[in-house]
């Protein structure tokens, strides 16, 4: 498969050893492989309260989560600390571990929003994770002090040999008036800053995209993405691009149908990205469905790899 962009692998990207084996792991020993990444996040409960998992009531219990993480193979699952606390310890070795040290209740207004830390690198050390995960929205008012939280938190992730995974939101009340958060011109910019303050791979969200399928022209954004369109493959290229060395794994969002996420996972694969983070699109399905597909989405990635020769 010839992509539109050369994805970074781990000759390319200049780290310390701790690092390079955590990722290799999810890279190449768990998931897919190939050099690519398949995560299962389940962050969903605190971000957005139990209301995700009424569509599957089996999906209410973590450990919904972990069997079929487990079950399907994937390179890892992303938890907060209280629920890798109390539920990965039979999982240990099995599925790795991308701990999510920060996060937010859906519940104040979102004109001004910061994810605050409610776990530290030192955890994720402790409990023998092979990533942490940090959420890190672009846009908002209070960017300076996230900025400068996320700088410490990866000062202590190099010190201890931690892949960061950034998850790069574009979020606040500026996002709005210049497009949104799901313009291309948002996303792009927003894959951008995670790659400037030394994200070691980050998770954007798909383009909003035109009833034709076509992203852009955004007109209420800065030239040149007020003029610009693009297909799908050739906007995440852009934003692969604006990236550079930092790998790029595609959100799945709110579930949408298979047809749709796996036109998503093949456009995404032509583009060049990584991997992908899809969580409900998965899990809010029963547990022989959520197999099916994520079957269908590693033979996706997998014959991908081997056509690279990866």
């Amino acid at each position: 498969m010839e992509t539109l962009v050369n994805r970074p692998t781990l000759d390319d990207m200049d780290m310390g050893l701790g690092k390079r084996v955590r990722l290799h792991r999810m890279l190449h020993e768990h998931g897919p492989g190939g050099s690519t990444m398949l995560v299962l996040p389940v962050d969903q409960g605190l971000e957005h309260g139990p209301r995700d998992f009424f569509a599957n009531e089996d999906s209410l219990d973590p450990a919904y989560e972990l069997d079929l993480a487990a079950a399907a193979g994937y390179s890892a699952i992303a938890l907060q600390i209280g629920l890798a606390s109390k539920y990965m310890r039979p999982y240990a070795g099995t599925v790795p571990l991308l701990l999510k040290i920060n996060g937010k209740t859906e519940i104040p207004a979102s004109g001004t929003p910061r994810s605050p830390l409610n776990a530290r690198v030192e955890d994720a050390v402790r409990m023998g994770a092979d990533a942490i995960g940090y959420t890190l929205y672009v846009g908002s008012k209070a960017q300076e002090a996230d900025f400068e939280v996320f700088s410490q938190v990866r000062l202590e992730a190099e010190r201890a040999g931690m892949p960061v995974v950034v998850w790069a939101y574009p979020r606040g009340e500026d996002i709005g008036t210049k497009g949104g958060a799901g313009s291309i011109y948002a996303i792009d910019y927003a894959a951008r800053v995670a790659a400037e303050l030394g994200a070691d791979v980050v998770k954007v969200n798909y383009p909003d995209a035109n009833d034709d399928g076509t992203i852009g022209p955004v007109a209420d954004a800065p030239a040149p993405y007020n003029k610009m369109t693009w297909t799908m493959e050739e906007a995440l290229a852009q934003i692969l691009r604006s990236a550079g060395k930092t790998m790029v794994i595609m959100s799945g969002g709110s579930r949408v149908s298979d047809q749709l996420l796996l036109e998503r996972v093949d456009a995404s694969l032509k583009a060049g990205v990584t991997g992908f983070i899809f969580g409900r699109n998965i899990w809010q399905r029963p547990h022989a469905d959520a197999i099916e597909v994520v079957g269908q989405i590693k033979q996706r990635m997998q014959t991908y790899a081997k056509e690279l020769g990866a």
